[in-house]
């Protein structure tokens, strides 16, 4: 009995007016997204970092919303700085101004603004699990290997066929991919690591 007691103490209850709002959200935004763009669409990082913060709105998983810290993070401040200056920095919020783009499908993009805020209050409420980084690269690399197998190259989901909005044609795609995958992890992820381990209580 004290076991289960001391289980339930250590998932902590995020405010309803945080998750109520949230659930609503993810719920109108994976019909839509799923028809416009398709199922492939929800292996972008910043879209299952979507799905994994509203399961640790609910359950508490620290290790959850900590390796999304470690995976998008940095990638939303870019979209965050871009979508600031109009789209006209690094181009990842061009599509935001985009007229042919519809304002509905504009608007649940404006997920990127506030994920990010829920996340960082998440590490402020329950400190970073250092786990995030082996757990975060073993995800990654699934997702990426996916990305590359089943969608394809044009849409270039998670930038396995080239970094950017475009394919790369220097590389042997695998080559390509292969190198990825061990590079986003080094460069990416760990220095992120680095920081949330020194700034948030373990």
């Amino acid at each position: 009995m004290a076991a289960k007691q001391r289980s339930k103490a250590q998932i902590p209850k995020y405010p309803l007016w945080i998750t109520l709002p949230y659930t609503l959200f993810v719920a109108v935004l994976t019909p839509v997204y799923w028809l416009r763009y398709g199922p492939g669409n929800f292996l972008w990082f910043s879209d299952i970092a979507l799905f994994a913060v509203l399961i640790a709105l609910w359950t508490g998983s620290r290790l959850l919303y900590s390796m999304m810290a470690v995976g998008v993070l940095p990638l939303e401040f870019a979209w965050l700085a871009d979508f600031v200056t109009g789209g006209k920095l690094t181009g990842l919020a061009a599509y935001m101004f985009d007229p042919r783009e519809p304002a509905y499908a504009r608007a649940l993009s404006g997920f990127h603004l506030f994920m990010p805020v829920i996340i960082i209050f998440m590490l402020i409420r329950q400190g970073y699990d250092r786990r995030a980084f082996k757990a975060q690269t073993a995800l990654a690399w699934v997702v990426l290997v996916a990305s590359y197998w089943f969608t394809r190259p044009d849409e270039n989901i998670n930038w396995v066929h080239g970094f950017g909005p475009e394919p790369q044609k220097i590389l042997p795609p695998r080559m390509y991919l292969g190198l990825y995958m061990v590079l986003l992890p080094l460069v990416a992820y760990l220095p992120v690591h680095f920081v949330l381990k020194r700034l948030f209580r373990p």
